[in-house]
């Protein structure tokens, strides 16, 4: 009897620890994205999880919206408000978000680097890819889902 309780309470431990890893994994498809935020992102390229980038990034880059990587994505005072506040409280934080990227980049960031290292330079230029910032091209429930696992992943040709 002793045994069995003993069995099962490792067995309850294992499965909250898998269930905790799995929803720490997969945090960005746990922060549905604010209707605004996605209105006004996905106008020209997919509405990126707010834990790619740490706080940081998501604010130069949202004081900057009329440069904002060779576009004009200037929004009303009350649109940058309202999304800089949700941004700031749902950006990446811990290991992924411990450095910075360079010009706040998330394709350089380190993470996305160890994250895309087997994916060759021709697979990003290839016409359905165009550049590592198209994850959709390859993550096929990132727009749908925002989930950017393994399992969901179809390199074009």
């Amino acid at each position: 009897m002793k045994r069995t309780h003993l069995q099962a309470a490792w067995l309850s431990a294992l499965a909250l620890l898998c269930s905790a890893a799995q929803a720490d994994g997969d945090k960005q498809a746990s922060t549905p994205l604010l209707p605004k935020y996605k209105q006004e992102c996905s106008a020209c390229h997919l509405a990126y999880p707010p834990q790619f980038l740490p706080a940081a990034s998501w604010q130069r880059q949202m004081q900057n919206l009329s440069k904002h990587y060779g576009s004009d994505a200037s929004l009303d005072a009350a649109t940058v408000r309202e999304l800089s506040l949700w941004l700031n409280a749902n950006a990446g934080s811990g290991k992924r978000a411990r450095q910075e990227p360079p010009q706040d980049r998330i394709t350089q960031s380190a993470w996305f680097v160890r994250e895309h290292e087997e994916v060759s330079a021709a697979t990003w230029k290839l016409p359905a890819v165009k550049s590592a910032a198209n994850c959709a091209a390859c993550h096929t429930q990132a727009e749908s889902q925002g989930t950017f696992h393994e399992r969901h992943i179809r390199i074009p040709r």
